[in-house]
């Protein structure tokens, strides 16, 4: 582990610049109860019928029988990526009360591990070496931290030097042992598309999530990257992609960020625009109930867009043929991948190689 004076690098970042020292006090979360006649944690509009939101809910929870991986990326920084990743999957885990996991694979000392209180300093660089001795759920565990929602992150190292050490084979071995234990894997990605991971990322990946932000070159950027994708072999994944218009900054009135949604909405499967919030602008620890409703009603209807995704690969997928039950008293009984966030165990049925996207131009 690289050191500074005698500490770890990053330690004086860690200490003085956390969100205790530089948050006012008095910024609370407030409860926030769901609307009558529906199960959702959120509070959403008022305006919004029930039934949409029983349905949209219904396709949240669907059943997730194999890892279902989520790659968010963007060519720009500064445009909300980790925020999307942080917020969707603790809306995920809120919402399913399944076990969900936010990888950092950002080679630029990402941040996606500033986003919850830590609850361990290890890094996925040190998971990685653990991958001979991870065999449950519980091995994996120590190398998380948990949101209040229940979504657990997988923090990167903070020295770019150490964090480009995270390459391709490692993220893809990391997915494998990981894909047993978890339903669900999101993966807040670098902002280049030619580094060593990003290679892996892409071809893993069931969802795409472009984040673009309501400006011109924010949206430019987002195009571009499509533009890229699709002449390297992904396509399929472009088409089937979502894009998010972030609002990370108070919205100007200069931009029309309606024919931002437009060119997004002919150019993938769905686009969610998302209204700048306070609490999410301070870049600290993501709370869930510290959200405008507004804004977390956005983050549903994203969710549900994402889940529409396990619905139709639950659909398209063949049947399997049930396995006869073993005698009493032997094995042969599936295995579980561990609590959940509420404490009940989630069958995780593991599945063979993943398949691959054509990688042109690497």
């Amino acid at each position: 582990m690289d050191r500074q004076g005698g500490q770890e690098l990053g330690y004086s970042a860690a200490t003085e610049l956390s969100s205790d020292r530089l948050l006012r006090p008095g910024a609370t979360a407030k409860a926030r109860s769901a609307r009558p006649g529906t199960r959702t944690r959120f509070r959403l509009g008022g305006g919004r019928p029930v039934a949409d939101l029983q349905h949209k809910l219904a396709l949240i929870q669907t059943p997730v029988h194999s890892c279902y991986r989520i790659a968010v990326i963007s060519l720009k920084g500064g445009v909300g990526k980790t925020t999307v990743t942080t917020v969707l999957g603790s809306t995920l885990a809120s919402e399913r009360r399944d076990k969900v996991l936010a990888i950092d694979a950002n080679p630029d000392a990402g941040t996606l591990g500033r986003r919850v209180r830590r609850e361990t300093r290890a890094t996925i660089r040190d998971l990685v070496q653990a991958i001979p001795t991870l065999h449950t759920y519980m091995d994996i565990r120590p190398f998380t931290s948990q949101t209040p929602a229940g979504l657990e992150i997988i923090a990167n190292d903070v020295d770019p030097a150490v964090s480009t050490t995270f390459n391709d084979e490692d993220y893809r071995r990391a997915i494998d042992v990981l894909g047993h234990q978890y339903p669900i894997i999101l993966t807040d990605s670098g902002t280049g598309l030619l580094y060593s991971a990003m290679r892996g990322v892409l071809d893993l990946a069931d969802q795409l999530i472009v984040v673009a932000t309501p400006s011109v070159d924010g949206a430019s950027s987002a195009s571009t990257t499509l533009d890229w994708l699709s002449a390297h072999g992904y396509g399929d994944l472009v088409r089937r992609s979502l894009t998010v218009v972030s609002g990370v900054r108070e919205k100007g009135r200069m931009v029309k960020v309606e024919d931002i949604v437009a060119h997004f909405s002919a150019r993938c499967r769905g686009v969610v625009s998302v209204p700048f919030d306070e609490h999410l602008a301070t870049g600290s620890e993501v709370d869930l109930d510290m959200i405008r409703p507004k804004v977390r009603e956005a983050y549903f209807d994203l969710t549900a867009l994402v889940a529409e995704g396990f619905a139709s690969r639950r659909a398209s997928a063949p049947q399997p043929v049930p396995a006869p039950a073993p005698p009493h008293g032997q094995g042969g009984y599936p295995t579980y991948g561990g609590p959940g966030p509420q404490g009940a165990p989630t069958a995780v049925v593991p599945q063979g190689p993943p398949g691959g996207h054509p990688q042109q131009g690497w």
